[in-house]
Parts: structure tokens; C-alpha cells; sequence
């Protein structure tokens, strides 16, 4: 059921979207109950969703289109919650109430024609800008940044992606409507480095890199904050595995990659 009029956020407030790349849900949640996402827990609790690819490049090129995560349980998929809606496809290419219609492939590019200033602030490789296809997302977006710092091998990564965002926040012009877009690559592999004398990635290091990450959103949103009124998309793209069932990291369907936490909420 749809429970916010896009309608009335888009024009109206700044948009942020971050994606923690390859976040496991069931992580998350034991997060959440256990209180060691402080940050996160404020804004509500995790929904249960199953994401629309299994590694970064089509989720990411599903959730640019307006196919975001679909809550656990759906049936029919008109059921489902529509945030974005392009007007060249769907059915009867009749917007759902509540979502807001878009013009061109993704909504991100909808938006740069409504007059929003468009950022993307890279992490994994698809977002590097350092090969042809690490350059295709990134060019949807007015601006685009990535260097070493914001990469998977960096501990502090997820550090230097929120101290560069809020930099970019400083320099926006007063009035300009923002749509800003994180690829977190923090708990991507590898992530063993944030459990000492850890050598081997597992749930036990990826829950915290989760808690890592969660003590630097709380800077970005207090910035999103002080700019204006600003509606906030927080999702995984993906899961990823450590073993179960013989599987490891992602690019599979099992269910541990393909069911994400997702969940939005205005700053």
C-alpha cells in the first residue's frame, strides 16, 4: 500500500538516496533489534523486500527506472509500492496514486529536467568511472564522483563518501533542489577489516561494517537536515553470501542475496 504522495515530495524537497551495497537483511535486522544501528533505527524499521537483480549492475539499473525492492509478500504486483513511474512503460502506462511520473530512462534524469542539481557519489566498481561500463551509471547524473577513498578495500570508505557529500552540500546554491545519490561500498567484499584479527569475510564482520556505516549516516542526515526538508531512500541493492548452502557472495539467487532491508523516511 502506498503510504507517501511522491507528488508531494518531488520539487518540494531534496532527495537522498543511499544504497548500502550487498546488505544482507538478516544482518540488518539483527542490527535493528539488537540496537547497533543507532542511526538507522530512528527512521522506522526495516521492511523485508526482495530486490530486483542479484548484484549490483541490474539492481541498480532496475531501482534508476523506478523498480525499487518489493515489500515481502506482494501477489500481484500492482499491489506493490511505486515511489517513480516511467511514463513509457507499465501497465496501461497509468501512474499508480501516489507515484510520481517521470520523462526519460530513469527518474534520475526525470528529475535533472525538473530543475534538480543530480549527484552521484561512487563506490563499488560499476560507479568508478574508470572503465566503459563503470562510467554508465554515473553518466545519469548532472555530477559524479569517485576516486580510491570511496572504494571496497578502504576501511574508512564509507567516511570519506559522507565527509565528501557534505561538502557538496556546503557549495549547493541556497534555494537549488538536490538529488543526491551514495553507493556505499562498505560492506561489499571485503569487509573482514572491521573485526580485528579477522582474515576471512563472514556475517560477523559484515554486521560491522553495517554498524561502521551507520555511525557516519548520521552526519549526512543532519546536513540533509540543515539544507531543508529532505526525503530519504535507504535500501541494499543485493545480500550476499558466506557460505550457506555452499554459496559465496552474490550474482546468485538464493534467497539470502535476493532478500535486501529497505525502508523511506523524511529528514
Amino acid at each position: 500500500m502506498q503510504n507517501i504522495d511522491m507528488n508531494r515530495v518531488v520539487g518540494k524537497c531534496h532527495i537522498l538516496f543511499v544504497c548500502i551495497d550487498s546488505l544482507r537483511y538478516d544482518v540488518a535486522f539483527e542490527e535493528q533489534q539488537n540496537g547497533g544501528t543507532v542511526v538507522l533505527n530512528r527512521f522506522g524499521p526495516w521492511r523485508k523486500c526482495h530486490a530486483p537483480g542479484n548484484f549490483t549492475y541490474p539492481s541498480h539499473q532496475a531501482m534508476f527506472a523506478g523498480f525499487f525492492p518489493v515489500d515481502e509478500g506482494i501477489r500481484n504486483m500492482k499491489e506493490r509500492e511505486t515511489l517513480f513511474f516511467s511514463e513509457d512503460i507499465g501497465m496501461g502506462r497509468k501512474a499508480p496514486e501516489g507515484a510520481y511520473t517521470f520523462h526519460g530512462p530513469t527518474w534520475i534524469e526525470g528529475l535533472g529536467q525538473e530543475g534538480y542539481d543530480t549527484y552521484c557519489i561512487g563506490g563499488v566498481s560499476f560507479f568508478d568511472k574508470r572503465t566503459d561500463v563503470g562510467k554508465v551509471m554515473p553518466s545519469y547524473f548532472k555530477h559524479s564522483d569517485w576516486n580510491p577513498s570511496f572504494g571496497c578495500k578502504v576501511k574508512e570508505s564509507a567516511g570519506h563518501q559522507v565527509e565528501f557529500a557534505m561538502r557538496k552540500l556546503r557549495l549547493a546554491p541556497e534555494g537549488q533542489k538536490l538529488l543526491m545519490y551514495l553507493n556505499i561500498s562498505a560492506l561489499h567484499y571485503p569487509n573482514y577489516f572491521y573485526v580485528q584479527g579477522e582474515k576471512k569475510d563472514s556475517k560477523k564482520t559484515h554486521a560491522a561494517a553495517l554498524r561502521y556505516v551507520d555511525g557516519q549516516l548520521g552526519k549526512l542526515f543532519a546536513a540533509f537536515q540543515d539544507k531543508g526538508k529532505t526525503f530519504v531512500i535507504c535500501c541494499s541493492d543485493h545480500g550476499t553470501c558466506y557460505g550457506e548452502d555452499g554459496v559465496w557472495y552474490h550474482g546468485i539467487n538464493h534467497p539470502v542475496v535476493t532478500t535486501v532491508p529497505y525502508k523511506h523516511f523524511m529528514l
